[in-house]
């Protein structure tokens, strides 16, 4: 055992480079750790890097910056302000949710909001308010529970989660506790959509995460000029500074594991690096199937990961316009059966017909991202992950047409296509095979009761010793903030571990 050596000497890899293992990255850096990062791509972020087809720049992934005070605070951790590194943009209105019949623009200033409601469902405008003061209480006995590590039984028992327990709304869904608010089922659907960002449905979803949509009113939706991939980018920086090295196009074989324990990593090459503790930031159960030795694992061994609850999966277009159109930075459009879409998601695993759709036209926002007069459009369509039976190969293109028609007519922008310059189309097959994501699972395990605190993998990886878990496959869960925070946890626990401060 070498538990009393400095942490100056204790070595530690870092198996990607999205923001978690960014986040461990310039936090052990910071604190003294010798810590490299291997990532297979050319450059940081993984499903929060950046794409550029020709002159325009598309986020890959996440496109929201949700709690920036949480994101202030890992910079601050690593000695670094993150205002300094990012040019920050709050959004109001955070964005248009289109349904059917109507649209609301929703603010995180509450008074707007509420005339919005007003407007569309006049008399149900007072509810707000006790939505409001009931999520922010459930946040607040949450937030503590989130913050920690659930590594050993103990800890799920703790006095933070024994008070939270009766704020966890358990039994319900998302949509049964905001149906609860706002009696109206378009004004529930309209605060509970959030569940999608775990790529979950509201009527499945656990009702604990309709606090999703207190935190963007409490605390803003904001954009980061140049794209949510910027975090990635300004993040590495942080690192390099505080003596990180990243090793890009250095794709990882596989960790070495003897008598129980991480011991280094192997790379593509075969080259074997040997480290005191690895992190591993890859999609968890791709990293459980392609990165872990065969026969060491028990609990997560890949046979079993079939039987692991999975988030939807997402189409994806990115286009380059030669035009900005007249929309919102970001705008939401409902299916107009849309319960129906969500069971073809997620109970049945088919395409439907009656699509929802996300659609970012930051350029309205950001001139940074397109040509002056031009524009960089993200599309983003959920769509069933890959254990349903679609064959993307013979769907894709029929697939892309539906999506541009429903576009074209739910935007109301018919010359639409005649304004693509440049175009790329990412399917649930695309995201396993270039982005290593398994079973196209774009965000990771469900967030089910079963698969959460002490119930999802641990932080402190509970099959292999001197294994670590950083990403939304491991504690608290997906989503940037959640990335962040686990990050943050795995940092705090290496360093309790070798006694740092």
């Amino acid at each position: 055992m070498t538990e009393n050596r400095s942490s100056k000497t204790r070595r530690i890899a870092i198996v990607g480079a999205g923001p978690g293992g960014l986040t461990a990255a310039m936090i052990l850096a910071h604190r003294g750790f010798h810590v490299d990062v291997y990532e297979t791509r050319s450059l940081p972020g993984g499903r929060n890097s950046h794409l550029q087809l020709g002159a325009y720049r598309f986020d890959v992934g996440p496109t929201f910056l949700m709690m920036k005070p949480l994101l202030d605070e890992v910079f601050q951790y690593a000695g670094a302000d993150s205002g300094t590194h990012l040019d920050f943009v709050r959004l109001d209105p955070m964005y248009r949710l289109n349904f059917a019949d109507f649209s609301i623009n929703c603010s995180s200033d509450l008074e707007k909001t509420r005339e919005e409601i007003r407007r569309i469902r006049p008399g149900h405008e007072s509810f707000l308010q006790r939505f409001f003061a009931s999520e922010q209480k459930r946040f607040s006995y949450m937030l503590p529970c989130l913050k920690k590590s659930y590594s050993s039984l103990s800890s799920f028992f703790s006095m933070d989660l024994l008070k939270a327990a009766p704020h966890l709304s358990l039994g319900k869904t998302v949509f049964q506790v905001l149906k609860g608010y706002f009696k109206d089922d378009d004004l529930a659907l309209a605060f509970s959509f959030q569940s999608k960002y775990l790529g979950m449905s509201a009527w499945e979803c656990p009702g604990a995460f309709a606090m999703l949509a207190y935190i963007e009113y409490a605390f803003g939706v904001y954009h980061t000029q140049g794209g949510l991939s910027e975090l990635s980018r300004a993040m590495a920086e942080v690192a390099k500074s505080n003596g990180a090295t990243l090793f890009y196009e250095t794709p990882v074989r596989s960790l070495i594991v003897d008598n129980g324990a991480a011991r280094g990593v192997v790379l593509s090459d075969g080259e074997r690096r040997a480290y005191d503790d690895v992190i591993i930031n890859a999609d968890f159960c791709w990293a459980m199937e392609n990165l872990v030795p065969q026969g060491v694992l028990r609990k997560y061994r890949p046979e079993k990961l079939r039987n692991k609850k999975l988030s939807c999966s997402t189409f994806m277009l990115y286009l380059g316009l030669d035009k900005i159109y007249d929309m919102p930075h970001h705008a939401i459009y409902m299916a107009h059966q849309y319960r129906s879409n969500v069971e073809d998601i997620f109970q049945r695993g088919k395409l439907s017909d009656d699509i929802s759709f996300y659609v970012r036209n930051a350029s309205v926002t950001d001139p940074s991202l397109a040509p002056e007069g031009h524009s960089a459009v993200y599309v983003l369509v959920p769509v069933p992950n890959l254990r349903a039976s679609i064959n993307w190969a013979e769907q894709a293109e029929a697939f892309r047409a539906r999506v541009l028609e429903t576009i074209k007519r739910r935007c109301a922008i018919p010359d639409l296509e005649s304004h693509i310059i440049e175009e790329k189309v990412i399917t649930p097959e695309g995201w396993r095979d270039d982005y290593f994501v398994y079973q196209g699972a774009t965000f990771n395990l469900g967030h089910q009761v079963s698969q959460m605190l002490y119930l999802r993998p641990r932080n402190k990886f509970e099959e292999i010793d001197n294994c670590w878990l950083v990403g939304g496959g491991t504690h608290p869960g997906s989503g940037v903030p959640t990335i962040l925070e686990s990050g943050r946890i795995t940092s705090d626990m290496l360093t309790r571990r070798y006694k740092r401060t």
